[in-house]
């Protein structure tokens, strides 16, 4: 695959001016109730029960809104433990709709986090192809390191380790110092990139 159309729409969408740093970005009233479904996907007997119930709880408490609650829902149906790839589809198709009903100054991230989860969905069903044009746009609404992580590591599943490698090389020499540093941590840590190191 011929991927220099997609390396130049990435690179020629950096501005550092606008630059925003994180992929996950969450409106810090919404973020203490993040950190708490976060904590429960994490736990070594995950319960996806309690944890979706969580989610409504948090939800209808007003703690998070409707694009949150789909995003968390999204990631528990899709989480290896529950791999509920039709139910992931459905809340990923829900949270769109929620960030467009909602609208105003977060669009673009909300919809790069819509991009980010059907991108997910595709990785995990091996449609490689599909995740990246996924990834590809969610890194386009919003230019972030854990964005960027996953469009290198969708290449690198592809097979196209050198055109990763190359469009690594080009991020370090076009891109803020501050996202060069977080996608050089990601490479150290993520067993998915450990071919970049």
């Amino acid at each position: 695959m011929d991927h220099r159309k997609l390396f130049e729409r990435i690179l020629s969408s950096v501005d550092t001016e606008a630059y925003l740093p994180l992929a996950d970005a969450v409106d810090p009233s919404q973020r203490a109730a993040m950190e708490q479904i976060q904590h429960a996907l994490q736990a070594i007997d995950l319960d996806a029960d309690h944890a979706r119930s969580l989610v409504h709880q948090l939800h209808a408490s007003g703690k998070i809104d409707a694009v949150m609650q789909h995003s968390a829902l999204h990631v528990i149906a899709a989480h290896p433990r529950v791999k509920d790839y039709a139910g992931a589809a459905r809340h990923v198709a829900e949270q769109e709709f929620a960030a467009l009903e909602l609208g105003g100054p977060k669009l673009d991230d909300n919809l790069a986090s819509v991009d980010r989860h059907r991108g997910v969905l595709a990785f995990l069903m091996g449609r490689y192809e599909v995740a990246l044009d996924y990834f590809s746009r969610a890194f386009e609404r919003q230019r972030s390191a854990g964005n960027l992580a996953n469009v290198l590591a969708t290449l690198i599943r592809l097979g196209d380790e050198a055109e990763a490698s190359d469009l690594l090389d080009q991020v370090r020499g076009s891109f803020p110092e501050r996202l060069v540093d977080q996608i050089d941590d990601m490479i150290e840590k993520d067993p998915d990139l450990a071919l970049l190191r």
